[in-house]
């Protein structure tokens, strides 16, 4: 789209458009990397996301002359990070809960030379249904044990050609994905985002939802002990404060000797061990 021309292609038109449109209709607008995305993460997310979040991909170079024209605060500072094909999500809900629903929204996907096995990868005993030939190399090469039945290959028994962690080679790929295992778990995390004229950079909007939910619970657990310690009276720790002072009570009665119902058997009990202790030592007393 240079300046010196006056026709562009009907759907650079479109997107430079939907640029400069969407950015005024959401509080949002995140960007991802379209380069480390494949199409078949992307087409679950479109569906479960649908009404709550807008999928846009285009060109940097559209991207940013939309961009710097919006008029919106921080829109030329996000443009100049744009490299090759991009992808941009637009929606009213804040980058950190988007970051954090791409995560929850994963997919296995079939796996590639050189990719790392998100899992062990288990190769179940079955029938193939493939027919003998130079496949039977490639199982052999695998590690796969095999057998030939009814003019088909059989996998003799469950096998895990590659553990967790392990680099997968094209070979075993290829073995995979015609037997239609996907071993690869993939998501999309956002690199940069601009909310309401704020800016985000990739690891600001990382949240671990379990440390956090962990650290609330220390932290209500720590203001429960210290508002019983204090007496400080609330509906959730009103139980736990009047058990504590019944307990104390319970303590200063027994020590002090002051009778109740409820103490008089064991300040009796106190009192027998006492008397017994002091007639012992009087027994094994010996005057100088």
């Amino acid at each position: 789209m240079h300046d010196n021309r006056t026709t562009y292609p009907k759907r650079k038109t479109e997107m430079y458009q939907q640029i400069l449109e969407l950015p005024k209709k959401y509080k949002t607008i995140s960007i991802i990397k379209i380069n480390k995305v494949r199409s078949s993460q992307i087409l679950p997310l479109r569906k479960t996301l649908k009404g709550e979040v807008e999928f846009v991909c285009v060109k940097d170079k559209v991207a940013k002359i939309a961009l710097e024209k919006s008029g919106i605060i921080g829109m030329k500072e996000i443009a100049g990070e744009l490299k090759g094909q991009v992808m941009f999500i637009f929606t009213n809900m804040s980058p950190f809960k988007l970051n954090v629903l791409l995560g929850k929204n994963k997919v296995m996907m079939g796996a590639r030379g050189g990719d790392i096995a998100s899992i062990d990868i288990i190769v179940p005993a079955k029938n193939t249904g493939i027919a003998p030939g130079p496949m039977l190399t490639e199982f052999k090469e695998a590690g796969i044990p095999t057998k030939i039945d009814q003019g088909t290959i059989w996998i003799s028994k469950d096998t895990t050609p590659a553990k967790k962690g392990d680099v997968i080679n094209e070979k075993l790929a290829s073995l995979l994905g015609k037997l239609d295992i996907k071993p690869i778990e993939a998501g999309i995390s956002l690199y940069s985002a601009i909310a309401e004229g704020i800016k985000f950079t990739e690891q600001e909007m990382i949240v671990d939802v379990e440390k956090i939910r962990n650290a609330f619970a220390q932290f209500h657990q720590e203001a429960v002990s210290l508002s019983i310690e204090a007496g400080y009276i609330t509906a959730d720790n009103i139980t736990q404060i009047l058990t504590k002072a019944a307990q104390s009570a319970r303590s200063v009665s027994i020590e002090s000797g002051f009778m109740t119902d409820e103490t008089k058997e064991q300040i009796l009990q106190k009192a027998d061990a006492q008397a017994k202790a002091l007639a012992n030592q009087a027994k094994d007393y010996t005057p100088a």
